[in-house]
């Protein structure tokens, strides 16, 4: 009899450990690499967050297509090299089924030969061009890319009758980037970048290439491309050399409040391109995009007690495309959440409306982008 109890018993816990195996095995693994610590965790941070704040969401639910999602994460701590490892352990190892991440441009560049390889459909919350020009077969993005920040910039600089500009950008992947879409670009607006200097990702003064600037003849504006805690240093700097007479322009990498108060009243009279997010509540109800914002405004507010990012919004918009491709795809086959991605019409983000295709795997034109000035301490549409 005790015979018969012990291998009722075992056959018992063999067949639940069976159960929970499959239970595991039937989750859709989304997989995740972002800059949660180092220089970049400031766009990390909440990026995270709202991938693990949305998938619990999702999950309690009722999850996708009668599935759970499940995050495997790790932290690249801003590092590309350490970003291409943990690329390899969620193809390899986690074999997850749909990779978000790649916080900066550099540790996407040093992802997507990976994904390309395996075949994984890959959404980077990066901001470079490169990323998705010339276009990847497995890789998309979510945030608007630096030539067309370059573009929106230039175009607010133009109706100002601002004609020569210094131009100050980061040595980064996405700064260098920056400079890069900026110089192209330019002239289609009538631009003259009559300085070009340089600063690194931790430099703690830049005086010196802003004075330079400063000095140069004909200098009517400046525009620093650059991400983190950079552009945060550059406008203190230009606060503390009085350069309050030429008007600073930043990209949408310093889009968060993350950015003000690290930069103090030196940020009064920035101006910037940005997603709908920063400035949600001041939108016209009409506006598609406000119910997207407002909400994910609410949501991460609830939860976190502090206010969302853009940076975040971009996590959301990856996670959400991939929840639509994996339900119009009918499941995880990895060549159909592809094609899904790839034709995906007027998707509502928070980023903006996408509208991709086999020549575009971003899918946002410029008026996903709002130009805002920092107005009192606290972001305003500008006019």
């Amino acid at each position: 009899m005790i015979a018969n109890l012990f291998k009722k018993t075992l056959i018992a816990g063999v067949l639940a450990m069976s159960a929970a195996g499959a239970y595991a095995a039937d989750n859709i693994k989304i997989g995740s690499v972002l800059s949660v610590t180092g220089p970049a965790a400031f766009l990390g941070d909440p990026e995270l967050k709202t991938l693990q704040l949305y998938i619990e969401k999702i999950n309690a639910a009722g999850g996708v297509l009668g599935r759970k999602l499940e995050l495997v994460h790790y932290d690249d701590g801003s590092d590309a090299a350490k970003a291409n490892g943990f690329t390899k352990r969620l193809i390899e190892s986690d074999k997850v089924d749909v990779l978000i991440g790649g916080t900066t441009t550099g540790a996407t560049m040093a992802m997507a030969p990976l994904v390309e390889r395996a075949s994984l459909p890959f959404i980077s919350l990066a901001g470079a061009v490169v990323v998705i020009d010339p276009v990847k077969k497995w890789v998309f993005k979510t945030p608007h890319t630096d030539r067309m920040a370059a573009e929106k910039v230039f175009e607010d600089m133009k109706k100002r009758g601002i004609t020569k500009v210094g131009l100050l950008s980061e040595t980064s992947g996405f700064g260098a980037s920056g400079r890069k879409e900026s110089q192209i670009v330019a002239s289609k607006y009538g631009i003259t970048l009559v300085s070009d200097e340089t600063y690194g990702p931790k430099d703690t003064d830049i005086t010196a290439q802003l004075t330079r600037i400063k000095n140069t003849a004909g200098v009517q504006a400046v525009f620093v491309f650059g991400l983190g805690q950079g552009p945060a240093v550059v406008t203190k700097n230009y606060g503390q050399l009085g350069m309050t007479a030429l008007p600073l322009y930043q990209s949408h990498g310093v889009a968060s409040d993350e950015y003000l108060k690290l930069s103090g009243k030196a940020a009064e009279g920035v101006r910037l391109p940005t997603p709908a997010l920063l400035i949600g509540a001041m939108l016209p109800d009409a506006d598609p995009q406000k119910a997207i914002v407002v909400g994910y405004d609410k949501t991460y507010k609830d939860r976190y007690k502090i206010d969302p990012s853009t940076f975040g919004g971009y996590a959301l918009d990856a996670l959400n495309l991939s929840v639509d491709a994996i339900k119009r795809a009918g499941g995880t086959d990895r060549e159909k959440v592809r094609a899904a991605l790839e034709s995906t019409k007027g998707f509502v983000g928070t980023t903006g409306v996408f509208n991709m295709s086999a020549k575009d795997h971003m899918g946002l034109d410029l008026s996903a982008f709002r130009m805002v000035e920092v107005k009192n301490g606290e972001w305003q549409l500008s006019k």
